[in-house]
């Protein structure tokens, strides 16, 4: 009988040279995992890069942001063969800042496209479980910080209250444009959307990880 957790328990901890804490910032406390322990794994497990497991670009773009920032976006299918057979796609969509508004004005970014093409590999990987450990633990801190808080009978209440009503949870969200929940800055849908799918709240590029 296969394991189904067989390749999940063998990628879901990363070996601590691998990692770095970030100690300063908004971050301050997580983890960032260095990009070539996943390759090292995905050709340990699978085999040579383009014979074991593959990757295709499907899709390269720029979008707009606030303030004359423009976002990198790639998404990719990653393929691995197991037993022989290449199996379905796994998508990753990737991203990173092709121009960023900066202290010192807007800077352009010459490898953003290298940058969200590696950010899109460990998207698509994580759907196999690499580095699940660290992104378990990462989740649960942020559930954690977010949780309502409960009175002394043990009931759930909200943190922020308006004339008796729950605060709406779509604060970032006003007459349909999106704001960053850092600094109030207007980033496009797709920007929300990204954010919102791998950080669990909208956030502009500059202040994405990564970016």
């Amino acid at each position: 009988m296969t394991d189904n957790l067989d390749i999940y328990n063998k990628v879901r901890e990363v070996p601590d040279q691998a990692k770095k804490r970030i100690k300063g910032g908004r971050l301050s406390g997580m983890t960032d995992i260095n990009p070539m322990w996943r390759i090292k794994k995905l050709t340990e497990l699978f085999g040579l890069c383009g014979f074991g497991w593959k990757y295709e670009i499907i899709d390269k773009r720029l979008e707009e942001g606030a303030n004359g920032e423009i976002a990198a976006f790639v998404d990719i299918n990653l393929y691995v063969k197991k037993d022989g057979e290449w199996s379905e796609p796994i998508q990753g969509t990737g991203g990173s800042t092709f121009v960023a508004d900066e202290r010192k004005g807007l800077h352009t970014s010459d490898e953003c496209f290298k940058m969200a093409l590696t950010d899109a590999i460990s998207i698509a990987c994580k759907a196999l479980g690499f580095g699940a450990d660290v992104y378990w633990e990462k989740d649960t801190t942020k559930y954690s910080k977010s949780r309502s808080k409960t009175d002394k009978r043990g009931n759930k209440r909200s943190k922020t209250k308006s004339k008796g009503k729950t605060q709406s949870t779509n604060k970032n969200v006003s007459n349909g444009k999106y704001k960053c929940s850092e600094c109030g800055k207007q980033i496009k849908q797709a920007v929300h959307a990204y954010s919102k799918q791998h950080y669990d709240k909208p956030l502009c590029r500059k202040h994405q990880p990564n970016s």
